[in-house]
């Protein structure tokens, strides 16, 4: 077929899947958007290329980036254009979300639908990281396998069952009770068949330092070599993506495991990016890295098992591992005395927050405070390049011989399969300390970098953190624009993608996603705009309010602000939501409630997220007033449609100054080049936010909402009515406190 017979295909399955649905009705924006998306698809050219040819062009890359407004049903619009082409050209289709939430949906609800009336059948499957699934070998060893051969667990001469002993004997005995109880509960439930070996379905989840110990790792697994890999949960769901047509993902997945075999080939699949204006923030996310320079007894531990293991595969290069142990913990001590010397004074808590570590009572969980000194420019200074240098050396040189242990053990499992069980456990031992080596490597690696003239220079920066009576020293590093990292490490590798969220143009624009997300000025980009078909104009009211007292001056403000929030929210009937943008704001709002209000408003994280819900949904249902108080995360992803949310509060514009590190590296790298951050950064960032906040209001066809917001410098300001451009076009009611 041709392109266009692609997409004329792919277009009138689009259009048999919607009158065959149940309660049709037509929407021209969602059609639209299936025809942009169909047409993107079909124009990529997917595949292996002759490299032979030197006369070739290169494959063609096609890429939509589609804002599609509430109510347009985006999830339909890119999913059947997407799959019925992909059963045409023989394919696959990924599609990588933001949150659990919408990849759960995507599976359990849309998806099975779509398959109903989709003329081929095909097959889908939910990705998640290997760590959110059991390693079955380590939860066997950590319920009381060690030292019982006749049953399966780990032979008495394992080389680490004495040191493992010491480890929990120096652990509160109550602590190591409560461990070992938890573990033999998951392994009788896993042998029971009562649960799955996945994290996320167990009733409570547990907390990160109880999982890890027997969370699955690339870094401690032998795949098809370990003794367990034929019951192994995470390669069974390995299997399912395999045979599946459709894979639903997320973003810090298909982030991380680029390059790796986990997901389709990127230059031979159909992309689709839900929820994309989150992807620029996760590619920031998972391309730092950050080194501990204080808590070193890790390497003498990862240093001996090393050097007993590679004793017994007969490792020859193991022969340096004392040497680039020993010079790297000597190395990262000098380097925590050097940043300490520099950044001492920057690094000092200050009084109030010694205060309040002082003032904690004695059996009170110790305060933990994180004081930050960042490095500016990215110049780092010389008294640390030769530590750095040093640490990146031997660092190394370390994981030359991991690797060359690692490679010896495999071989053994495989040609030893009798011993494979003891083999293998003894990879995991050093697999969970190599993880740490990696950092370190990578760490030192980036903060020694130095940027090409004009070029941004990586975020730089070191932590303080007083844990109890230690205090830990961290290193850090990032790239500073999240463009340059997925120009590079991403849409190098794609063919064909579509993008897509209610919100990717800020203030009407598309410009600062395109430059975020790294598609500023690639030839293979088309953008589309489809509204909502919700009439804002007539459905909703922006009540502007104007305080006397600046928003700057967060005292005054918040003061006369809560005064005019509580006198409107004593008019509400009905369901309501109030965001603020500090949990200072909230406290003192929630401090001057009227005793009346008290009972019907309810507070983010005073209750689980759901059942706070639940019961909002649950008063509403029974014609009672029922008002939320939440912050950042209640502002985007909460579907509350009707009665449930028929006023709308924000109580002040969602500014997010850059006073993170990047930010901070970053707005100082524009300044001098003589641009101005606020405009640049701050104000379009800011437009996403606002317009995510204000889409809670209007979720259907049939709701009516009022929007009040209570800084006035969103009509009395320049970069107010940039602001106002990309919230939905709401009736303007302008008012004074």
């Amino acid at each position: 077929m041709s392109a266009q017979q692609w997409a004329d295909q792919a277009l009138q399955s689009f259009d048999a899947v919607v009158q065959a649905t149940g309660g049709f009705r037509s929407r021209p924006g969602q059609r639209l958007m299936a025809e942009q998306v169909a047409q993107a698809f079909s124009q990529a050219q997917l595949g292996k290329i002759d490299a032979d040819d030197e006369d070739a062009p290169p494959p063609a890359r096609s890429i939509a980036v589609i804002q599609a407004g509430t109510g347009v049903g985006k999830s339909l619009a890119y999913s059947v254009p997407a799959i019925a082409m992909a059963l045409e050209r023989g394919t696959r289709v990924l599609i990588s979300t933001a949150t659990v939430a919408l990849q759960e949906q995507l599976v359990a609800k849309d998806l099975p639908a779509l398959a109903a009336h989709i003329a081929k059948p095909f097959r889908f499957a939910l990705a998640k990281g290997r760590g959110r699934y059991v390693c079955k070998l380590k939860l066997e060893r950590l319920a009381g396998g060690v030292g019982a051969p006749d049953d399966g667990g780990i032979p008495d001469d394992d080389l680490f069952a004495e040191e493992e002993a010491a480890e929990r004997a120096r652990r509160p005995r109550a602590e190591s009770e409560a461990s070992m109880k938890f573990y033999a509960s998951m392994a009788d439930a896993l042998s029971r068949g009562q649960w799955d070996g996945d994290r996320d379905t167990l009733a409570t989840p547990p907390e990160a330092e109880v999982w890890s110990p027997v969370g699955a790792e690339a870094s401690s697994c032998t795949g098809k070599h370990c003794p367990m890999f034929s019951q192994c949960t995470y390669y069974e769901r390995r299997k399912e993506l395999v045979a599946a047509q459709v894979i639903v993902a997320n973003h810090d997945l298909l982030l991380s495991s680029l390059g790796a075999r986990l997901l389709p080939e990127l230059d031979n699949c159909l992309l689709v990016i839900d929820e994309a204006h989150h992807l620029p923030a996760t590619a920031l996310d998972q391309f730092a890295c950050e080194a501990d320079l204080s808590r070193l007894t890790w390497i003498d531990k990862l240093a001996s098992r090393a050097l007993r293991i590679g004793q017994l595969v007969e490792v020859e290069e193991i022969a340096d591992i004392p040497n680039d142990s020993s010079r790297l913990r000597a190395t990262l001590q000098d380097a925590a005395r050097l940043v300490m010397d520099i950044y001492g004074k920057a690094l000092q808590p200050s009084k109030a927050e010694a205060g309040r570590s002082h003032a904690a009572p004695r059996h009170s969980t110790p305060y933990n405070h994180i004081t930050r000194a960042r490095v500016p420019n990215g110049m780092l200074p010389a008294e640390l390049v030769e530590p750095l240098s040093q640490i990146a050396h031997h660092a190394d040189g370390f994981l030359a011989a991991l690797r060359a242990i690692a490679k010896a053990l495999r071989s053994q499992i495989k040609d030893q399969p009798d011993d494979a069980r003891r083999l293998s456990a003894l990879y995991a031992q050093i697999g969970a300390l190599a993880p740490r080596l990696e950092s370190l490597h990578a760490t030192a690696s980036l903060l020694l970098q130095d940027a090409p003239e004009g070029a941004a220079p990586a975020a730089k920066w070191f932590t303080l953190e007083t844990d109890g009576d230690y205090i830990v020293v961290k290193a850090h590093a990032s790239p500073l624009l999240p463009g340059n990292t997925l120009r590079n490490h991403l849409w190098s590798a794609v063919r064909g993608a579509v993008l897509t969220s209610a919100t990717l143009t800020s203030c009407g624009q598309f410009d600062f996603f395109l430059r975020e997300a790294g598609l500023a000025g690639d030839e293979a980009v088309t953008t589309l705009e489809v509204a909502s078909p919700f009439d804002y104009g007539l459905q909703g009211t922006l009540i502007a309010t104007e305080t006397r007292a600046d928003p700057r001056d967060a005292s005054a403000f918040t003061t006369e602000m809560v005064d005019a929030l509580l006198s409107d929210l004593a008019m509400v009937e009905s369901g309501a939501l109030v965001l603020f943008t500090s949990r200072e704001q909230m406290r003192q709002a929630v401090d001057a409630l009227p005793t009346a209000m008290r009972g019907i408003v309810l507070v983010q994280n005073t209750l689980p997220r759901q059942q706070l819900l639940a019961t909002h949904r649950e008063r509403v249902a029974n014609g009672e007033p029922s008002i939320i108080f939440g912050m950042q995360s209640f502002g985007e992803g909460l579907d509350l449609p009707g009665a449930l949310c028929e006023s709308l509060f924000i109580t002040k514009l969602p500014f997010a100054p850059p006073d993170d590190p990047v930010g901070e590296a970053r707005a100082e790298w524009l300044r001098g080049a003589g641009r101005d951050p606020f405009s640049e950064l701050v104000v379009p960032a800011t437009a996403i936010r606002l317009a995510q906040w204000a889409g809670r209001a209007i979720r259907t066809e049939e709701d009516h909402a009022h929007v009040y917001c209570y800084d006035k410098r969103l009509v009395r300001t320049g970069y107010g009515q940039r602001l106002l451009k990309g919230m939905p076009p709401f009736t303007l009611e302008r008012r004074l406190a």
